[in-house]
């Protein structure tokens, strides 16, 4: 059996950065009061628990974040009426949202005075999705496929812009993008908010599905870009399996395979990559 792993496989830089600044904080904390996290930091509970471990509190609504502590803003963001509460009630916020989102909340944000209403491709329930709608200035739209979006009923009356959750599926993103163009009474605005990052790690998944019998796709279940690359394999036709860590590794099923491939979510550990590819190696 042979393997090859993806050389994107494991951290963007939009999660290096938001660990970083929240390892910095640790480090070098300047004011009082505990360290929290309002959602997890990035979308791997291997990660959540070791910064658990070092005290950083992970809740799940502002009202737990107590006045006087120091709140990371998550690599997904947060709504801009979420961020103004916390700073209007006295919370020393440092914001590590991913620099991609933030470009793709901004370019929402201006697109979206004149009365444009925000078609946006993504997961409605995603942090980053209502990171992404907090900044529309009016109407919005939310849909995860083409055929939900075929399904909008669009008034010729307004006009429209296009945007996309920034780790969306960039194929899918051109279908949407050039159906809404080809209706000939809609004024739509394409905005390109997908990450390169994402469309690397995509496209080089895709060219490796072609040389592989089998496709290892390593992250968090919770990772939507993670769950995306197994999804963009299969797309393919190449089997892919979706797994946390080495131990959830299929062993006995692996050893029929000629050639492995392996990549893993932006928010996948270096550490937990090479434990596969070590597992691998011993096969």
């Amino acid at each position: 059996m042979d393997f090859v792993r993806a050389q994107s496989a494991g951290f963007c830089m939009g999660v290096s950065l938001a660990l970083r600044k929240l390892d910095e904080v640790i480090e070098k904390k300047k004011v009082p009061g505990d360290i929290y996290i309002l959602g997890s930091i990035i979308h791997n509970p291997q990660v959540v628990r070791e910064y658990s471990g070092k005290g950083v509190i992970t809740v799940n609504a502002p009202e737990e974040i107590p006045t006087g502590s120091i709140v990371v803003i998550r690599a997904h963001g947060i709504t801009r009426q979420t961020q103004q509460n916390l700073t209007e009630r006295g919370i020393y916020v440092i914001d590590a949202t991913c620099p991609k989102v933030k470009d793709a909340c901004l370019l929402i944000d201006r697109n979206t005075r004149d009365g444009r209403v925000l078609l946006l491709f993504g997961e409605a329930s995603h942090p980053e999705v209502k990171c992404l709608l907090s900044y529309a200035a009016g109407e919005t739209i939310v849909f995860d496929n083409l055929q939900d979006c075929q399904k909008q009923q669009l008034d010729g009356c307004k006009q429209y812009c296009l945007a996309a959750q920034t780790t969306q599926d960039r194929v899918v993103f051109d279908e949407i993008s050039s159906y809404l163009k080809a209706l000939k009474h809609i004024d739509v605005t394409v905005l390109h908010t997908i990450c390169d990052a994402t469309k690397k790690r995509q496209g080089e998944a895709i060219k490796l599905a072609e040389e592989v019998d089998f496709f290892i796709v390593a992250g968090g279940y919770n990772s939507s870009n993670t769950r995306r690359l197994a999804q963009v394999i299969e797309s393919h036709g190449t089997q892919a399996i979706h797994v946390e860590t080495v131990d959830e590794l299929p062993l006995e099923k692996l050893k029929q395979y000629k050639k492995i491939g392996l990549t893993a979510g932006a928010s996948t550990p270096r550490k937990i990559v090479d434990e596969i590819q070590a597992k691998l190696e011993s096969l």
